[in-house]
């Protein structure tokens, strides 16, 4: 199987909202069971995102090389290099992407271990469409959120007659 497997489907799968302007956000989901990979993959899709599938960290840290992402949804527990090595090296690299962390074994006591992880989201498998969707909405909207008030612009002031050199 190709190690990366990009799911173009999402362009056909949805039309475009008339009068909208906006791309359909694009998400990056890492893991190496292909059965998982497929059914979040389909979810996603489902509802509009533009998603793009790898099987294991060599291949996802290619695609986040490849393209610009909204989101990584990644397994903690692959083969070879794990999902924590893959965040580790999005964040060495300074990519501010937000990601949500999938696992079976994971304890929210081990992420509150790693701070630095900077992760937006965690689920524990099995996870069922909804939670996936619910938690991929949630983390979606807080980094646009964020993202805004990052390039808002400085608030107009109105200029007040200055005082200087008056006496009252």
């Amino acid at each position: 199987m190709n190690k990366l497997l990009k799911n173009r489907m999402a362009k056909t799968a949805t039309a475009p909202t008339p009068g909208a302007t906006h791309r359909p956000q694009r998400i990056l989901v890492v893991d190496d069971d292909p059965g998982i990979r497929q059914l979040g993959t389909k979810e996603l899709v489902r509802h509009g995102y533009q998603v793009d599938a790898a099987e294991d960290h060599t291949a996802g840290w290619k695609a986040l090389q490849t393209h610009a992402y909204d989101l990584l949804i990644t397994d903690l527990d692959m083969p070879r290099l794990s999902g924590l090595k893959l965040v580790k090296r999005l964040r060495d690299a300074r990519l501010a992407l937000p990601v949500i962390l999938t696992s079976g074994i994971m304890t929210p006591q081990e992420l509150n271990r790693n701070p630095w992880f900077q992760l937006s989201g965690a689920l524990l498998k099995p996870v069922s469409p909804d939670q996936l969707l619910q938690t991929v909405q949630a983390v979606l909207r807080a980094s646009e959120g964020a993202r805004e008030q990052k390039i808002a612009p400085p608030p107009i002031r109105r200029r007040q007659p200055s005082t200087v050199g008056l006496r009252l």
